[in-house]
C-alpha cells in the first residue's frame, strides 16, 4: 500500500524585506499620503516588497509612485518598522519623500484610494497601530524639515544680488589711457591699447 503523501508547511523564516515613504505635498501646510488597500480595506502608509536584486531605496520610490500616482523626490532616511506577518518577520524601511503637485500615473490595482491629510488626521486614518506609532514619531520631524526648507528658499530669494564685475570698454579716439567714471563705474581704455597699458590703467582705476 502506497504511503499517503502529506503536505509540509514551509519552514522559510527569512525576513520579508519591504520599503516605502512618508510622503508629503506642500511645505507651508504639508499633507501626508495614506493609501487604502483594495482587498484588505485597510489604510496604510505607501510601501511594498523589494523585487529581486532591487535596492531598498529604489523599491521605496517605485512602490510610492505605484500606490500614490505621484512622482517623488527622495530625502533622508527616517527609520524602519519590524513585525511578524504570516509567521515571518518583516522589515520595512522608510524615507521622507516630497511628492509632485500633480499625479503622473494611475493607482495600481491593489490600491483603491489615496488621501492627503494633515499629520494628525493621517495618524488617525491609519489602520495598524504600529504605523500610527511610527508616523507619530517621525511626522513632526518631517514637518519641521519642510518648514526649514521653506525658510531657506525664502532667504535665498530675499538675498541681494552679487555685485557686478567692473566693465572694461574701449574708448574711440583720444590720446593715451584715461579712467572714466560713468553710471556703470566701469574702466575704459582706448582701442588698440597694449597689455602693459591696459594693466597700468587697471591698477590706477582700482586705486582711485
Amino acid at each position: 500500500m502506497a504511503k499517503k503523501k502529506t503536505k509540509t508547511k514551509s519552514t522559510n523564516r527569512d525576513p520579508i524585506l519591504a520599503a516605502g515613504g512618508i510622503v508629503t505635498r506642500g511645505r507651508a501646510k504639508p499633507v501626508f499620503a495614506v493609501v487604502r488597500l483594495r482587498r484588505q480595506k485597510s489604510w496604510v502608509l505607501p510601501k511594498g516588497k523589494l523585487n529581486k536584486d532591487e535596492t531598498a531605496i529604489a523599491a521605496a520610490r517605485r512602490e510610492v509612485i505605484e500606490e500614490t500616482g505621484h512622482d517623488v523626490a527622495i530625502q533622508e532616511y527616517l527609520g524602519s518598522l519590524a513585525y511578524v506577518t504570516s509567521g515571518r518577520p518583516k522589515v520595512v524601511k522608510f524615507w521622507r519623500m516630497e511628492a509632485s503637485r500633480k499625479p503622473v500615473a494611475k493607482l495600481m490595482k491593489d490600491v483603491s484610494a489615496v488621501r492627503w491629510l494633515p499629520l494628525d488626521q493621517a495618524i488617525k486614518k491609519l489602520t495598524h497601530e504600529r504605523e500610527r506609532e511610527f508616523l507619530t514619531r517621525v511626522g513632526p520631524q518631517t514637518r519641521e524639515q519642510l518648514r526649514e526648507a521653506k525658510d531657506r528658499r525664502r532667504k535665498q530669494r530675499a538675498a541681494p544680488p552679487a555685485p557686478s564685475k567692473p566693465v572694461v570698454k574701449p574708448v574711440n579716439g583720444g590720446p593715451g589711457l584715461r579712467r572714466h567714471s560713468d553710471e556703470t563705474g566701469g574702466l575704459r581704455v582706448k582701442a588698440g591699447a597694449t597689455p602693459r597699458e591696459f594693466v597700468q590703467a587697471l591698477w590706477r582705476w582700482l586705486g582711485r
